[in-house]
């Protein structure tokens, strides 16, 4: 995955939250989403993710399906019930995927799966529509 030449968009006081148990994955999204401009926050599990979504609600999340503590789907329901509770929209996701997720996740909201290994020129793309 290369991360060079890649267009800078209008940074946002919102940041971009990534959560995936895997290290190496986790960093280099954080890498990719600050050289599109953004500002990335890590969680390696979604119990940490919705820690960190209740504390400064993202503009935009990518998570990971298979996770500890709390799997991605869960971790989902769990940001809806919140952004239900706030009365706040909630934000575009993006649920990334070594496994089919797609049965995992009927009644969550979620824009888009990624399978991995995903094409960053396509979770570019992803990321340019959801945030317009």
């Amino acid at each position: 995955m290369t991360l060079q030449g890649r267009a800078h968009v209008p940074t946002s006081s919102s940041p971009i939250l990534i959560v995936d148990d895997e290290v190496a994955i986790a960093e280099t999204l954080a890498e990719f989403i600050t050289e599109l401009g953004y500002t990335p926050v890590l969680a390696y599990n979604g119990q940490e993710a919705l820690a960190l979504a209740i504390e400064r609600w993202p503009l935009l999340v990518i998570t990971d399906y298979m996770m500890p503590v709390l799997n991605g789907v869960d971790f989902v329901k769990a940001l809806q019930e919140e952004a239900a509770d706030r009365g706040q929209a909630l934000p575009p996701i993006i649920m990334l995927s070594a496994v089919s997720a797609a049965r995992a996740i009927k009644g969550i909201h979620v824009e888009a799966i990624l399978a991995k290994p995903f094409d960053l020129d396509e979770l570019e793309d992803l990321i340019q529509r959801l945030l317009k």
